[in-house]
């Protein structure tokens, strides 16, 4: 899968003295999540006790190297679909719909980017993926697959991180979910009138707004129902 001119560009600019200038919500906690995640990775660090070959395919969950790579195909995913409506967004968009979109979609891109290169020779291969199911003219029907998308992303964060066995693990994605966090938040909210930090609107998803619990899903309830999106076979093991 060739990496397109928006994402060329957003790689070079999107961390831009210019654009951290700018006191944009969702662009400024993107950068900091990038800078602090590759500040927390130490290059003595290492997934696991010896270096791992991926055949392009597998998330093998015996070590955090599952963990990662898990993460990893939720971002590819996300990039690609926000990559997919900035080339043409949707006509009934408002200006600040295509701004913050614009704005997700650079840091989808940069937390692909970083995990692929946290990863290296570990790493799943790049994914093919078929949004076909969605109408991208309509702007109804790209925010609500906006919303699952990112309401599925952060319950995989939340549900994943408890199996991490290091440290940096816990960091690094911790600090990414926190801006996934705020892209849900702010999507939701364009699909539901004031529903920002609203609870309720998961209940389907099992958070329970009168705990303030938010929703955690493991894997196996994350993948199936995203694979209708995802072309490349998974092969997961030791789930």
């Amino acid at each position: 899968m060739e990496i397109s001119n928006y994402e060329t560009a957003a790689s070079k600019t999107s961390f831009s003295a210019g654009k951290l200038q700018r006191r944009h919500f969702l662009k400024f906690t993107g950068a900091m999540v990038l800078t602090t995640g590759v500040l927390s990775c130490k290059k003595d660090k290492s997934l696991s006790s010896k270096p791992q070959i991926n055949d392009g395919s597998t998330i093998d969950f015996k070590d955090d190297t599952g963990i990662f790579n898990y993460i990893y195909v939720l971002e590819q995913l996300e990039a690609a679909f926000y990559v997919k409506v900035s080339a043409a967004y949707p006509s009934a968009f408002t200006a600040t719909q295509t701004s913050f979109f614009n704005d997700i979609s650079l840091h989808e891109i940069t937390h692909r980017e970083f995990l692929k290169n946290f990863l290296v020779e570990a790493g799943i291969g790049n994914l093919d993926f078929d949004f076909s199911s969605i109408d991208f003219t309509n702007a109804t029907a790209v925010l609500t697959a906006a919303k699952t998308f990112e309401d599925l992303g952060v319950a995989a964060y939340n549900g994943v991180l408890a199996r991490a066995q290091q440290s940096f693990t816990l960091t690094i994605l911790s600090q990414i979910v926190s801006v996934e966090a705020r892209h849900a938040a702010w999507v939701r909210g364009q699909v539901i009138t004031n529903d920002f930090a609203d609870l309720n609107a998961l209940s389907a998803l099992g958070a329970v707004d009168a705990n303030g619990l938010d929703v955690a899903l493991t894997p196996d309830k994350v993948l199936p129902q995203l694979s209708k999106y995802i072309k490349t076979q998974l092969k997961v093991i030791n789930l």
